[in-house]
């Protein structure tokens, strides 16, 4: 059975930085592709940004370019997303998810496996 465990947010200010961590146990295959995934109140699930366990590529939503930097540990099947001056619009429920290769597009749609989520606040 796979688990998905994320940690690391809270409540900052505007400009402010925190780090997301993730940690899937019980996945069977080394290849894949992990990412991060927030939701808003009433708004829709989007894809901030994913990366590729074996090369390594990143993918990253408009918004979030120049910001987020998302990495990995393999080693640890630990998953992180760096977030640096975070603006108020950032606030959402952050999820960590995985998926099977081929494919490691922003689709929520496409991850079967999910975390529980951690709230990111940002104050103005």
């Amino acid at each position: 059975q796979v688990h998905v465990v994320e940690s690391g947010g809270g409540s900052v200010q505007a400009g402010g930085s925190l780090r997301l961590s993730c940690v899937v146990s019980g996945y069977p295959y080394s290849l894949r592709c992990m990412g991060w995934f927030r939701q808003a109140p009433g708004k829709e699930r989007e894809g901030v940004a994913t990366i590729y366990s074996g090369s390594g590529r990143t993918y990253y939503a408009d918004s979030v370019k120049g910001r987020f930097t998302i990495s990995q540990d393999n080693a640890k099947n630990a998953l992180f997303l760096q977030m640096n001056s975070l603006k108020p619009e950032d606030t959402a429920m952050y999820y960590c998810a995985v998926k099977p290769v081929p494919g490691c597009a922003l689709n929520h749609a496409d991850f079967p496996y999910w975390g529980q989520g951690t709230q990111v606040t940002v104050s103005s």
